[in-house]
């Protein structure tokens, strides 16, 4: 996956000139704090430095993720037509390039950013993302968001493991009175992460809820410690992405985690492939979330045909039909 180029060669611009020494050290303390999910009642993005070593690292992969995540969206709700949209925790705007991307009319976007740093930032990038209307506004999630009025789309991505744990609840509880269809969350592909989406979605369906993906049920998440569900989306690194990172390979594997759910129903799907399929001569083994609520996986061999051939195309994240 590409970003658009016009978020492209924005950053490109935003990192002109700036050391690649302070990039990549600004780059693994942010790394540091976000993997160590730091609450210390600091942002993670809370200087000019974190902020373009945002730009730099993590961007393009947070992109893919939530492009990833639209997409899944889009395919069990192709009806879906957002026009309206709230991004919470919107760091630099990530997901309203994403948006924009995936759903051509979208024309008003309020976002709401607690760091001062990263949000000028996302207005300067912003200024070319398509939407008519877009609206930023300094907000901390954790201490509530004021009434905005629903929103066709509302987004949280990357921010309930920044939120104080005894807090997340009342966030999604809030987002969720503000979703006028389709809410959707996301999260880094972690175990924690994992959890956290558990718990989410599980209060969701307590409050009514219908649940888009990945979920093709509405019963227990079936797998258990130390197994865990989470996708990957692949982002193309650009030169200064690879220099940041110290990087050779031209490409990002993002693992991440989502939850899409909406006040409509979307299509049933019969089953969901929730690991990397394996591949042999005539055979394909997948592992499926099913729609009865069970997990396991199915040998897909080429006496099956039609099954071999679609097992044969499918990706991990998809959808299987047999």
């Amino acid at each position: 996956m590409q970003l658009p180029p016009l978020l492209r060669h924005a950053i490109d611009d935003a990192l002109e000139g700036v050391a690649l020494a302070d990039l990549a050290a600004a780059s693994d303390a942010l790394s540091r704090r976000y993997r160590g999910e730091v609450h210390d009642g600091r942002w993670h993005l809370a200087d000019e430095r974190a902020a373009l070593a945002y730009l730099a690292a993590r961007l393009p992969a947070t992109y893919a993720a939530v492009r990833a995540t639209f997409a899944a969206v889009a395919g069990v709700r192709p009806d879906f037509a957002p026009v309206t949209a709230l991004d919470a925790g919107a760091g630099p705007g990530t997901a309203l390039w994403a948006a924009a991307d995936c759903w051509s009319g979208l024309a008003d976007v309020l976002l709401i950013e607690g760091s001062d740093a990263i949000r000028a930032w996302g207005e300067r990038l912003a200024a070319a993302a398509g939407p008519a209307r877009i609206v930023w506004r300094a907000g901390d999630l954790g201490r509530g968001i004021d009434d905005c009025g629903p929103r066709d789309l509302v987004t949280l991505a990357y921010v309930l493991g920044e939120i104080a744990p005894e807090r997340r609840g009342a966030v999604v509880d809030r987002l969720w009175q503000l979703t006028g269809d389709v809410m959707v969350v996301v999260e880094p592909g972690t175990p924690a992460g994992w959890q956290r989406i558990v718990a989410a979605r599980a209060q969701l369906m307590a409050a009514g809820a219908a649940i888009l993906a990945p979920c093709p049920h509405a019963a227990p998440c079936p797998l258990a410690t130390p197994d865990w569900c989470h996708f990957a989306a692949r982002v193309a690194r650009s030169r200064r992405h690879r220099e940041v990172k110290n990087a050779d390979v031209p490409w990002e594997d993002e693992k991440f985690i989502y939850l899409a759910a909406a006040r409509t129903p979307g299509k049933a799907v019969v089953s969901r492939v929730i690991a990397p399929p394996r591949m042999a001569s005539g055979r394909v083994m997948l592992k499926l979330c099913r729609s009865d609520g069970s997990a396991d996986e199915r040998l897909v061999t080429r006496r099956e045909g039609a099954a071999f051939k679609a097992a044969r195309r499918t990706d991990w994240g998809g959808e299987f039909g047999f």
